[in-house]
């Protein structure tokens, strides 16, 4: 018997892509509701927690029981301890220790190492801007004005100048160099080479003053005087000084005339020459009222 052709179903056909969409659009928004409605409520009691801040200290002593509230962490439980019943706490006078930690040297090190690197550039920034300003100020320099015209007179004038200029410059200098080196000796002669040499001309002078003694003085005056002779290296008499009269000139004018006719005297020796070449002798003489002339 002849079987009839199967029909396709209604519920084996599938839906349309537009209706497919539209259910997938719908099913993602009612769970993305859902999970917004949702909401999350922190625990009563985390709500009303404070913030307590609490110090760390040391403590030298303990006590059995724990403080029930505490002002400090520290390591062991103590209740009180002081000497007061008001609120205070101990505070210890020694000033906080540097926090110091392993590496600030190297880290400090390094920071002034590149402070002076950075102080360095800076420097050699500002010494090339400045080398550049003077550049610049040396090229907008106008030139130098040329100099003038000068005369062969206005040479010779000013070469005469400077010849005398030198010529009175090198006299005062010659003068200078040849001063003559002094030696100024009183009573007391500290070195033998000196001493030795004014005893040698105080005998002569004695001997000579007696031989001629004045005569308009015998008997009648006497008296003493100072007097300086200065004597050249060669012996030659310089000149004769009167420091001190007697009061009587026969005997002052008698003094002159005996150091002139002892002239001249003996040259230096060599021990005196190396380094003298005038010898100022200055001694007290005396008119004895025995008509004799000594030298003190």
């Amino acid at each position: 018997m002849p079987t009839a052709p199967l029909r396709p179903s209604r519920l084996n056909h599938p839906l349309p892509t537009g209706i497919t969409f539209s259910v997938a659009l719908g099913v993602s928004l009612l769970a993305h509701a859902v999970v917004l409605s949702i909401q999350f409520h922190l625990p009563q009691a985390l709500g009303k927690a404070t913030e307590q801040a609490l110090e760390v200290i040391l403590v030298n002593s303990r006590s059995a029981q724990r403080p029930q509230d505490a002002q400090a962490r520290a390591q062991a439980n103590l209740d009180g301890g002081g000497n007061t019943d008001a609120d205070r706490r101990i505070k210890t006078p020694l000033p906080p220790a540097k926090d110091a930690r392993e590496g600030d040297a190297l880290v400090e090190s390094q920071r002034r190492i590149a402070a002076m690197e950075a102080q360095q550039q800076e420097l050699l920034t500002q010494l090339k801007s400045d080398k550049s300003v003077t550049n610049d100020a040396k090229r907008s320099e106008p030139a130098p004005p040329a100099p003038p015209q000068v005369s062969g007179a206005d040479l010779a004038s000013n070469a005469l100048a400077i010849a005398r200029f030198q010529g009175e410059i090198s006299r005062d200098i010659d003068e200078y160099g040849k001063r003559p080196r002094k030696k100024f000796l009183g009573a007391r002669s500290s070195e033998y080479r000196f001493a030795q040499y004014v005893e040698d001309w105080r005998q002569k002078i004695e001997r000579i003053g007696n031989l001629n003694y004045p005569e308009s003085a015998r008997g009648r005056l006497y008296g003493s005087l100072t007097i300086t002779v200065v004597i050249k290296s060669d012996g030659e008499l310089d000149r004769v000084e009167i420091n001190r009269p007697s009061g009587h000139k026969v005997l002052d004018e008698a003094a002159r005339r005996i150091v002139q006719l002892a002239a001249p005297y003996a040259a230096f020796p060599p021990n005196i020459r190396r380094d003298t070449d005038i010898i100022e002798i200055t001694r007290v003489w005396t008119f004895t009222n025995s008509d004799k002339l000594s030298s003190n």
